[in-house]
């Protein structure tokens, strides 16, 4: 019964946790997105997520660049390696949880001095002798107070910051693939609508050279017309070093060296188009979602409980440690009854004085957890600002990219006027250099802010934290064997 009774006490006392438990914080009380004051054609709609948000742009270029990116980017290959490391780290911390044993065995040739400790050869220290052990250990640390167990909480809390780190860099690496992509697809067509307007500027150079032959037309409308041609072919060269250095910033995340994607993407494509209605989810969702704020709360949790591991060191430490062998002379002795021997006992350990380092260490670990409450609020919030500001920009750049695609229709019909009147000798030829720089400034203008529509999605997207839910689990499997 006395028996019993101590196990009981025991099971009592290991019941207790010292040191707060973790509440998960509330998020900021927002519960609906904001909304445009002018609404453009497409819009942001509160319906599930599209975890693979990429595919919406319905481009199979881009689908399979994102899938190499998530198998061969050296960036989660790094992120996995710090996951792997921080899981390792855990186990050594959580192995306080259980008892810990060993088996040992030795032989020796020894010899003591006559005049020191007894010698067990019985001659004094003139002969030596032989000295063989082996035995097992056991020790196991009651946990009476739970600091083994907070230790163990602020590991798994300190796991899912490194998980949530590696999200964070899926995240990132999906959101560069698309928006490099679009880039590309943005230079090509500024390319395609320049060589357009070099081919339109040398036909107004050859017929200003007609003209001049036939006596219509001055040596300035030549010079004119011959600036405009050298002033359009100069933007060519800019336009392909900028093709290159997107094809390269791909190559770099694809884990490919510098040129390995020229031949893949060097053929012009269309800018990836936005469909009329984006997804994305509830405001209450948000936290669950961007790996910053699950990384904020991990550490927040964390910190909290290390308050707790500071509260344990005040308490006493109980160990409960024995140890069973054999120590014998000869080794036809080794192993018989006579030979036996064991220790079996509890350690105790108990903290007098020291200076105020654990009262020390237990103010810092209050500060830390302030600090990481502070931050967790800063990330949220952050965070809606990001939303916000994204939400603005995908609205503002489709109004502004519908205006210049009207601009670009009117400076179009401007321009077959001026060429038409230019050959009636109604106008001078300045007036047609004049429009031509202006249909080909909106033109560019258009295509830059067609380009900026689908990359505000991209910025949404990825403020929004989509995108590493569904592809996480695969992409972990997949890159360097980490499981």
């Amino acid at each position: 019964m006395q028996s019993l009774a101590i196990g009981l006490s025991l099971t009592s006392l290991s019941a207790c946790t010292v040191g707060p438990d973790f509440q998960r914080p509330q998020a900021l009380p927002i519960t609906e997105w904001s909304k445009p004051s002018k609404a453009a054609p497409s819009q942001a709609i509160t319906e599930t997520l599209g975890e693979r948000w990429w595919e919406v742009f319905n481009d199979p270029e881009l689908s399979a660049l994102t899938q190499r990116a998530l198998t061969d980017n050296l960036d989660l290959k790094l992120a996995s390696s710090r996951l792997q490391q921080s899981r390792a780290v855990r186990q050594v911390i959580t192995a306080d949880r259980y008892p810990t044993t060993a088996a040992t065995a030795s032989y020796s040739r020894e010899r003591n001095s006559g005049n020191g400790l007894s010698d067990p050869s019985g001659h004094n220290g003139h002969s030596a002798f032989n000295l063989w052990n082996a035995g097992f250990s056991a020790a196991w640390e009651l946990d009476l107070w739970g600091r083994v167990r907070r230790e163990t909480e602020a590991a798994d809390a300190t796991l899912e910051v490194a998980e949530n780190d590696r999200r964070a860099v899926l995240l990132s690496v999906l959101a560069e693939t698309a928006q490099d992509y679009i880039q590309l697809r943005g230079v090509q067509n500024t390319r395609a609508v320049t060589e357009q307007n070099l081919e339109v500027a040398r036909n107004s150079l050859k017929l200003s050279q007609l003209r001049l032959a036939d006596g219509v037309a001055t040596d300035l409308d030549v010079a004119e017309a011959a600036a405009q041609v050298a002033a359009i072919e100069s933007r060519l060269p800019a336009l392909a070093q900028r093709q290159t250095q997107l094809i390269n910033a791909l190559s770099l995340l694809m884990g490919e060296p510098p040129q390995a994607l020229i031949a893949e993407l060097s053929t012009d494509a269309p800018v990836p188009q936005t469909p009329p209605q984006i997804a994305i989810g509830l405001p209450s969702q948000l936290a669950e979602r961007r790996p910053d704020i699950r990384q904020a709360e991990a550490r927040l949790h964390a910190a909290t409980a290390s308050i707790g591991v500071a509260k344990g060191d005040f308490y006493p430490r109980i160990t409960l440690s024995g140890n069973v062998g054999s120590q014998a002379l000869q080794l036809s002795d080794f192993g018989s009854w006579g030979s036996r021997a064991f220790g079996i006992g509890p350690q105790l350990s108990l903290p007098l004085f020291d200076g105020g380092r654990l009262r020390g260490v237990l103010d810092l670990r209050e500060a830390q957890q302030q600090e990481a409450a502070i931050a967790y609020q800063q990330t949220v919030l952050r965070a809606w600002h990001e939303i916000d500001d994204q939400l603005s920009a995908y609205n503002a750049s489709q109004l502004r990219r519908d205006s210049l695609a009207e601009a670009v229709r009117q400076n179009r019909i401007a321009l077959r006027t001026a060429q038409q009147q230019y050959v009636q000798g109604v106008v001078d030829f300045v007036n047609v250099l004049t429009v031509q720089g202006a249909l080909l400034a909106t033109q560019e203008q258009w295509v830059e802010s067609s380009t900026g529509v689908s990359l505000a999605m991209v910025g949404l997207y990825k403020a929004l934290g989509g995108g590493w839910e569904s592809v996480y689990p695969l992409a972990v499997a997949a890159d360097i064997g980490l499981k």
